[in-house]
Protein backbone atom coordinates (compact mmCIF):
# COMPACT_ATOMS: atom_id res chain seq x y z
CA UNK A 1 0.00 0.00 0.00
CA UNK A 2 1.19 3.51 -0.45
CA UNK A 3 3.18 5.30 2.06
CA UNK A 4 4.48 9.13 2.62
CA UNK A 5 6.42 10.37 5.12
CA UNK A 6 5.93 14.73 5.38
CA UNK A 7 8.42 16.53 7.48
CA UNK A 8 7.91 19.42 8.92
CA UNK A 9 9.55 22.04 6.82
CA UNK A 10 7.47 20.50 4.15
CA UNK A 11 9.56 18.04 2.65
CA UNK A 12 7.93 14.64 1.40
CA UNK A 13 9.31 11.01 0.92
CA UNK A 14 6.94 8.60 -0.53
CA UNK A 15 7.17 5.02 -0.22
CA UNK A 16 5.92 1.70 0.02
CA UNK A 17 4.37 1.08 3.87
CA UNK A 18 4.42 -2.55 5.38
CA UNK A 19 3.77 -3.06 9.48
CA UNK A 20 0.43 -1.07 10.84
CA UNK A 21 -1.42 0.91 9.02
CA UNK A 22 -2.63 4.47 10.39
CA UNK A 23 -0.02 7.56 10.98
CA UNK A 24 2.09 8.23 13.22
CA UNK A 25 4.37 11.41 14.64
CA UNK A 26 7.56 11.58 15.90
CA UNK A 27 11.39 12.97 15.48
CA UNK A 28 12.93 12.24 12.48
CA UNK A 29 16.29 10.72 12.86
CA UNK A 30 18.56 8.21 11.19
CA UNK A 31 20.99 5.28 12.79
CA UNK A 32 24.12 4.17 10.43
CA UNK A 33 24.15 0.57 12.11
CA UNK A 34 25.01 -1.88 9.68
CA UNK A 35 22.96 -4.77 12.17
CA UNK A 36 20.60 -4.77 14.26
CA UNK A 37 17.59 -3.37 13.76
CA UNK A 38 15.85 -5.59 16.01
CA UNK A 39 17.41 -4.41 19.08
CA UNK A 40 17.02 -0.58 17.68
CA UNK A 41 12.99 -0.89 17.73
CA UNK A 42 13.01 -2.46 20.71
CA UNK A 43 15.26 0.15 22.34
CA UNK A 44 13.45 2.22 24.30
CA UNK A 45 15.39 5.56 23.98
CA UNK A 46 13.99 5.81 20.49
CA UNK A 47 10.36 6.60 22.23
CA UNK A 48 8.70 9.12 19.54
CA UNK A 49 11.37 8.74 17.36
CA UNK A 50 10.65 7.90 13.22
CA UNK A 51 14.40 5.97 12.70
CA UNK A 52 15.68 5.98 9.33
CA UNK A 53 18.24 3.43 8.40
CA UNK A 54 21.09 3.98 6.43
CA UNK A 55 21.65 0.73 5.77
CA UNK A 56 19.97 -0.25 2.63
CA UNK A 57 18.61 -4.21 2.90
CA UNK A 58 16.70 -4.52 5.98
CA UNK A 59 14.84 -7.45 7.15
CA UNK A 60 16.54 -10.62 6.33
CA UNK A 61 17.21 -11.89 9.31
CA UNK A 62 13.50 -11.52 10.59
CA UNK A 63 12.53 -11.17 14.16
CA UNK A 64 13.73 -13.66 17.38
CA UNK A 65 12.33 -13.50 20.87
CA UNK A 66 16.67 -13.27 22.79
CA UNK A 67 17.31 -10.14 20.95
CA UNK A 68 14.51 -7.86 22.09
CA UNK A 69 15.98 -4.82 24.35
CA UNK A 70 12.49 -4.68 26.09
CA UNK A 71 9.28 -6.28 25.83
CA UNK A 72 7.85 -4.01 22.70
CA UNK A 73 8.91 -1.59 20.14
CA UNK A 74 9.07 2.05 20.91
CA UNK A 75 9.93 3.79 17.84
CA UNK A 76 7.52 5.64 16.66
CA UNK A 77 8.28 4.63 12.54
CA UNK A 78 10.39 2.88 11.08
CA UNK A 79 12.46 3.82 7.64
CA UNK A 80 14.38 1.42 4.92
CA UNK A 81 15.48 1.95 1.29
CA UNK A 82 14.31 -2.24 1.31
CA UNK A 83 12.60 -4.17 3.08
CA UNK A 84 13.82 -8.04 2.54
CA UNK A 85 10.94 -9.99 0.70
CA UNK A 86 13.14 -13.27 2.25
CA UNK A 87 14.14 -14.13 5.86
CA UNK A 88 17.08 -16.14 5.98
CA UNK A 89 18.23 -16.60 9.79
CA UNK A 90 17.61 -19.90 11.71
CA UNK A 91 16.81 -17.86 14.78
CA UNK A 92 13.81 -16.18 13.02
CA UNK A 93 10.95 -16.63 14.63
CA UNK A 94 8.96 -13.73 13.07
CA UNK A 95 8.90 -11.43 9.95
CA UNK A 96 9.83 -7.76 10.55
CA UNK A 97 6.74 -6.62 8.22
CA UNK A 98 4.70 -9.03 10.96
CA UNK A 99 6.30 -7.58 13.82
CA UNK A 100 5.65 -4.31 13.72
CA UNK A 101 2.22 -4.85 12.64
CA UNK A 102 1.42 -6.92 15.79
CA UNK A 103 2.88 -4.04 17.35
CA UNK A 104 0.96 -1.20 15.50
CA UNK A 105 3.79 0.59 14.13
CA UNK A 106 4.35 1.86 10.57
CA UNK A 107 6.88 1.09 8.40
CA UNK A 108 7.66 2.54 5.12
CA UNK A 109 9.81 0.78 2.32
CA UNK A 110 11.23 2.07 -1.10
CA UNK A 111 12.33 5.57 0.38
CA UNK A 112 15.24 7.84 -1.18
CA UNK A 113 17.00 7.16 2.57
CA UNK A 114 20.27 8.34 1.13
CA UNK A 115 18.50 11.62 0.15
CA UNK A 116 16.76 11.78 3.73
CA UNK A 117 19.42 11.41 5.98
CA UNK A 118 21.17 13.92 3.79
CA UNK A 119 18.51 16.07 4.01
CA UNK A 120 18.72 15.62 8.09
CA UNK A 121 22.24 16.47 7.96
CA UNK A 122 21.99 19.66 6.46
CA UNK A 123 18.98 20.94 8.43
CA UNK A 124 18.81 19.00 11.29
CA UNK A 125 16.66 16.71 12.98
CA UNK A 126 13.26 17.87 12.62
CA UNK A 127 9.44 17.02 13.27
CA UNK A 128 7.57 14.30 11.05
CA UNK A 129 3.95 12.46 10.21
CA UNK A 130 4.83 8.79 8.79
CA UNK A 131 1.49 7.66 7.03
CA UNK A 132 0.68 4.06 5.65
CA UNK A 133 -2.60 3.79 3.78
CA UNK A 134 -5.48 6.16 3.13
CA UNK A 135 -3.66 9.34 4.84
CA UNK A 136 -0.98 8.68 2.58
CA UNK A 137 -3.13 10.27 -0.18
CA UNK A 138 -3.64 13.57 2.22
CA UNK A 139 0.14 15.09 2.27
CA UNK A 140 -0.97 18.92 3.47
CA UNK A 141 -2.50 17.05 6.43
CA UNK A 142 0.44 14.99 7.03
CA UNK A 143 2.39 18.18 7.19
CA UNK A 144 0.05 20.08 9.72
CA UNK A 145 0.56 17.01 11.86
CA UNK A 146 4.11 17.27 11.55
CA UNK A 147 4.15 20.85 12.66
CA UNK A 148 1.98 20.36 15.97
CA UNK A 149 3.85 17.49 16.72
CA UNK A 150 5.88 17.98 20.54
CA UNK A 151 9.16 18.70 20.29
CA UNK A 152 12.12 16.77 21.57
CA UNK A 153 13.37 19.82 23.67
CA UNK A 154 12.05 20.20 26.82
CA UNK A 155 10.05 16.45 26.90
CA UNK A 156 10.50 14.41 29.75
CA UNK A 157 9.64 10.99 28.15
CA UNK A 158 11.65 8.93 31.39
CA UNK A 159 8.08 9.00 32.91
CA UNK A 160 6.31 6.80 30.07
CA UNK A 161 9.04 4.17 29.77
CA UNK A 162 9.93 3.82 33.15
CA UNK A 163 9.08 0.48 34.93
CA UNK A 164 6.26 0.29 37.18
CA UNK A 165 7.69 -1.30 40.19
CA UNK A 166 10.95 -2.70 41.25
CA UNK A 167 12.30 -6.10 40.41
CA UNK A 168 15.38 -8.33 40.18
CA UNK A 169 17.04 -8.98 37.35
CA UNK A 170 19.23 -12.32 37.08
CA UNK A 171 19.44 -13.06 33.39
CA UNK A 172 22.95 -13.41 32.08
CA UNK A 173 24.04 -12.88 28.37
CA UNK A 174 24.55 -15.83 25.96
CA UNK A 175 27.81 -16.99 26.09
CA UNK A 176 28.95 -17.64 22.68
CA UNK A 177 28.49 -13.73 22.72
CA UNK A 178 30.25 -12.70 26.05
CA UNK A 179 32.61 -13.41 29.01
CA UNK A 180 30.84 -14.50 32.17
CA UNK A 181 31.56 -15.33 35.48
CA UNK A 182 28.98 -17.44 37.21
CA UNK A 183 26.20 -15.65 38.89
CA UNK A 184 26.96 -15.01 42.03
CA UNK A 185 23.60 -14.81 44.54
CA UNK A 186 25.30 -13.04 47.21
CA UNK A 187 27.15 -10.66 44.71
CA UNK A 188 27.71 -6.77 45.07
CA UNK A 189 24.05 -5.32 45.39
CA UNK A 190 23.96 -2.85 42.23
CA UNK A 191 20.32 -0.56 42.64
CA UNK A 192 19.62 0.03 38.40
CA UNK A 193 17.56 3.38 37.86
CA UNK A 194 15.53 2.48 34.45
CA UNK A 195 15.08 5.38 32.69
CA UNK A 196 14.41 3.49 29.64
CA UNK A 197 17.46 0.56 30.13
CA UNK A 198 18.02 -2.06 27.87
CA UNK A 199 18.67 -5.30 28.81
CA UNK A 200 21.88 -5.93 27.49
CA UNK A 201 23.04 -3.68 30.43
CA UNK A 202 21.60 -5.60 32.92
CA UNK A 203 22.94 -8.82 31.39
CA UNK A 204 26.46 -6.99 31.10
CA UNK A 205 26.28 -6.31 34.81
CA UNK A 206 24.79 -9.83 35.87
CA UNK A 207 27.35 -11.63 33.83
CA UNK A 208 29.99 -9.84 36.36
CA UNK A 209 28.44 -11.39 39.26
CA UNK A 210 26.33 -8.30 40.47
CA UNK A 211 23.02 -8.49 41.79
CA UNK A 212 20.77 -6.29 40.07
CA UNK A 213 17.48 -4.31 42.04
CA UNK A 214 15.77 -2.32 38.86
CA UNK A 215 13.86 0.40 40.22
CA UNK A 216 11.32 2.96 38.61
CA UNK A 217 13.16 6.27 37.72
CA UNK A 218 10.85 8.30 40.49
CA UNK A 219 12.24 6.24 43.32
CA UNK A 220 14.09 8.55 45.95
CA UNK A 221 17.39 8.72 46.55
CA UNK A 222 16.15 7.67 50.72
CA UNK A 223 14.61 4.49 49.25
CA UNK A 224 17.72 3.53 46.93
CA UNK A 225 20.10 3.69 49.87
CA UNK A 226 17.44 1.83 52.36
CA UNK A 227 18.59 -1.26 50.02
CA UNK A 228 22.22 -0.33 50.86
CA UNK A 229 23.70 -1.26 47.46
CA UNK A 230 27.37 -1.30 46.69
CA UNK A 231 26.99 1.02 43.20
CA UNK A 232 24.14 2.93 41.80
CA UNK A 233 23.28 2.95 38.16
CA UNK A 234 22.41 5.43 36.05
CA UNK A 235 21.07 4.08 32.51
CA UNK A 236 19.69 5.20 29.17
CA UNK A 237 16.39 6.84 28.40
CA UNK A 238 14.97 8.96 26.05
CA UNK A 239 14.04 13.35 26.04
CA UNK A 240 15.52 16.12 26.98
CA UNK A 241 17.47 15.08 30.41
CA UNK A 242 17.31 18.94 31.92
CA UNK A 243 13.31 17.93 31.99
CA UNK A 244 13.68 15.02 34.56
CA UNK A 245 14.97 17.40 37.52
CA UNK A 246 13.71 14.20 40.21
CA UNK A 247 16.40 12.53 38.46
CA UNK A 248 19.15 15.05 38.83
CA UNK A 249 18.27 16.24 42.37
CA UNK A 250 18.45 12.15 42.82
CA UNK A 251 21.96 11.86 41.32
CA UNK A 252 22.50 15.12 43.70
CA UNK A 253 21.55 12.81 46.75
CA UNK A 254 23.75 10.18 45.79
CA UNK A 255 27.03 11.46 44.66
CA UNK A 256 29.80 10.50 47.51
CA UNK A 257 27.58 8.01 48.97
CA UNK A 258 27.86 4.97 46.49
CA UNK A 259 29.89 4.33 43.04
CA UNK A 260 27.76 5.91 40.29
CA UNK A 261 28.08 4.49 37.16
CA UNK A 262 25.85 6.10 34.18
CA UNK A 263 25.46 5.78 30.61
CA UNK A 264 23.87 7.79 27.71
CA UNK A 265 20.72 9.66 29.93
CA UNK A 266 22.49 8.73 32.87
CA UNK A 267 25.59 10.68 31.43
CA UNK A 268 23.53 13.76 30.75
CA UNK A 269 21.34 13.60 34.16
CA UNK A 270 25.16 13.00 36.19
CA UNK A 271 26.77 15.96 34.27
CA UNK A 272 23.65 18.02 35.15
CA UNK A 273 24.02 16.85 38.71
CA UNK A 274 27.50 17.93 38.86
CA UNK A 275 26.68 21.26 37.36
CA UNK A 276 26.85 20.95 33.82
CA UNK A 277 24.42 21.99 31.16
CA UNK A 278 23.20 20.09 27.97
CA UNK A 279 21.89 20.57 24.87
CA UNK A 280 19.92 19.58 21.65
CA UNK A 281 22.62 18.53 19.03
CA UNK A 282 21.99 19.19 15.21
CA UNK A 283 21.04 15.64 14.31
CA UNK A 284 22.95 13.75 17.08
CA UNK A 285 24.89 10.27 17.45
CA UNK A 286 23.25 7.11 16.70
CA UNK A 287 24.76 4.12 15.32
CA UNK A 288 27.39 1.54 15.82
CA UNK A 289 30.16 2.86 14.07
CA UNK A 290 31.53 6.07 16.09
CA UNK A 291 34.85 6.89 17.04
CA UNK A 292 35.39 7.82 20.64
CA UNK A 293 39.06 8.84 21.73
CA UNK A 294 39.70 7.80 25.85
CA UNK A 295 41.67 10.71 27.00
CA UNK A 296 43.34 8.37 29.59
CA UNK A 297 44.86 5.70 27.48
CA UNK A 298 45.04 7.20 23.94
CA UNK A 299 42.89 4.31 22.51
CA UNK A 300 40.14 4.81 20.32
CA UNK A 301 36.88 2.61 20.91
CA UNK A 302 34.41 2.33 18.23
CA UNK A 303 31.16 2.52 19.70
CA UNK A 304 27.92 2.19 19.75
CA UNK A 305 25.65 5.57 19.78
CA UNK A 306 21.94 6.62 20.56
CA UNK A 307 21.30 10.45 21.58
CA UNK A 308 20.15 13.60 20.59
CA UNK A 309 21.20 15.23 23.58
CA UNK A 310 24.96 15.82 25.00
CA UNK A 311 26.69 17.77 27.90
CA UNK A 312 27.87 20.98 26.51
CA UNK A 313 31.77 21.61 26.22
CA UNK A 314 31.93 24.74 28.71
CA UNK A 315 29.99 22.92 31.19
CA UNK A 316 31.27 23.36 34.59
CA UNK A 317 31.41 20.01 35.67
CA UNK A 318 31.85 20.34 39.53
CA UNK A 319 36.01 19.07 39.41
CA UNK A 320 35.07 16.12 37.06
CA UNK A 321 37.56 15.14 34.13
CA UNK A 322 36.65 14.75 30.82
CA UNK A 323 37.56 10.96 29.75
CA UNK A 324 36.27 10.40 26.50
CA UNK A 325 35.83 12.89 23.47
CA UNK A 326 34.04 11.95 19.91
CA UNK A 327 36.38 12.51 17.52
CA UNK A 328 34.01 13.69 14.32
CA UNK A 329 33.25 16.57 16.57
CA UNK A 330 34.50 16.54 20.12
CA UNK A 331 31.64 15.85 21.88
CA UNK A 332 32.24 15.09 25.42
CA UNK A 333 31.66 11.24 25.67
CA UNK A 334 32.99 10.51 28.69
CA UNK A 335 33.86 11.75 32.52
CA UNK A 336 34.75 10.98 36.05
CA UNK A 337 34.69 12.42 39.34
CA UNK A 338 37.69 10.61 41.22
CA UNK A 339 36.43 12.19 44.79
CA UNK A 340 32.47 11.55 44.50
CA UNK A 341 33.57 7.76 42.93
CA UNK A 342 31.50 8.40 40.04
CA UNK A 343 32.11 8.58 35.86
CA UNK A 344 29.88 8.04 32.97
CA UNK A 345 30.22 7.81 29.36
CA UNK A 346 27.80 9.14 26.42
CA UNK A 347 27.79 5.98 24.38
CA UNK A 348 27.31 2.43 25.23
CA UNK A 349 30.17 -0.13 25.61
CA UNK A 350 26.88 -2.82 26.13
CA UNK A 351 26.58 -2.81 22.31
CA UNK A 352 23.58 -4.77 21.30
CA UNK A 353 23.86 -3.77 18.21
CA UNK A 354 27.57 -2.64 18.13
CA UNK A 355 31.03 -3.09 18.74
CA UNK A 356 32.27 -4.89 22.19
CA UNK A 357 34.94 -2.52 22.36
CA UNK A 358 33.99 -0.86 25.62
CA UNK A 359 32.85 -3.49 27.52
CA UNK A 360 36.06 -2.64 30.27
CA UNK A 361 33.51 0.13 31.24
CA UNK A 362 31.69 -2.45 33.05
CA UNK A 363 34.80 -4.25 34.55
CA UNK A 364 36.20 -0.60 36.31
CA UNK A 365 32.61 -0.44 37.74
CA UNK A 366 32.95 -3.71 39.42
CA UNK A 367 36.40 -2.88 40.74
CA UNK A 368 34.84 0.06 41.76
CA UNK A 369 32.08 -1.52 44.06
CA UNK A 370 34.59 -4.25 44.58
CA UNK A 371 37.46 -1.67 46.33
CA UNK A 372 34.45 0.23 48.15
CA UNK A 373 33.15 -2.75 49.66
CA UNK A 374 36.64 -4.28 50.45
CA UNK A 375 37.39 -0.51 52.29
CA UNK A 376 34.19 -0.64 54.12
CA UNK A 377 34.51 -3.72 55.82
CA UNK A 378 35.33 -3.27 59.05
CA UNK A 379 38.88 -3.59 60.41
CA UNK A 380 39.69 -7.21 62.78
Amino acid sequence: MRGLLVLEDGRQFPGVGFGAEGVQTGELVFNTSMTGYQEILTDPSYHKQIVTMTVPHVGNTGINPDDLESDRVWVAGFVVRSLSPVVSNWRSRHTLDGFLRDQGVIGLSDVATRALVRHIREKGVMRAAIAHGAMADEPMELLQMAQNAPDMSGANLVDDVTCDESYHWTQQSDPAWYRQHPYDPNGPLIVAYDTGIKRNILRMMTDRGLRVTVVPSRTSADDVLALNPAGIFLSNGPGDPAAVGYMIENTRQLLGKVPVFGICLGHQILGLALGGKTEKMRFGHRGGNQPVMNKLTGVVEISAHNHGFAVTADSDLGGAEVTHVNLNDNTIEGMRHEALGAFSVQYHPEASPGPHDSLYLFDEFVERVKNRESSAEPKR
